[in-house]
């Protein structure tokens, strides 16, 4: 399996998906789960589809780390994982639907604003997307 996000120039960002890959991966038990990025950073989803197939699987499911279904998921991402399976003749791939509208997201996003608004009400330690950066605060300007 390989859980694809978009890359960015900020290498703390794509470290996020590592951390999110191996939570993943300890929470379901799929023995395979490789991070890649569609562009702008390493591994691309060719190196992770190569590494998938390197661990003996003969499917390779690809799913889009974004919340809907833009160009990314229509074009870009299938189109790569078209041009890495060229490599791999019988073996399978299919790109599985983006996170999309999912009741769980809103628990999610709860979670996430109920943890900042106690942060900056001086009431919890800044989270790990937030450490760091003073980003999570109140603005009066």
């Amino acid at each position: 399996m390989i859980i694809v996000d978009h890359g960015s120039r900020r290498e703390e960002s794509n470290l996020m998906l590592n951390e999110f890959v191996k939570m993943f991966k300890d929470k379901t038990g799929y023995s395979i789960v490789e991070p890649a990025h569609m562009e702008l950073a390493e591994p691309s989803i060719r190196d992770a589809f190569n590494l998938c197939v390197q661990k003996g699987v003969t499917r390779v499911i690809v799913s889009p780390f974004f919340l809907f279904p833009g160009r990314h998921w229509h074009r870009d991402i299938p189109s790569l994982a078209a041009e890495a399976a060229k490599d791999h003749p019988g073996v399978s791939y299919i790109v599985t639907a983006p996170l999309g509208l999912h009741e769980l997201l809103v628990d999610v996003v709860n979670s996430r604003i109920i943890d900042c608004l106690r942060h900056a009400a001086g009431d919890a330690d800044e989270c790990a997307v937030c450490a760091g950066t003073g980003k999570c605060r109140f603005y009066t300007e």
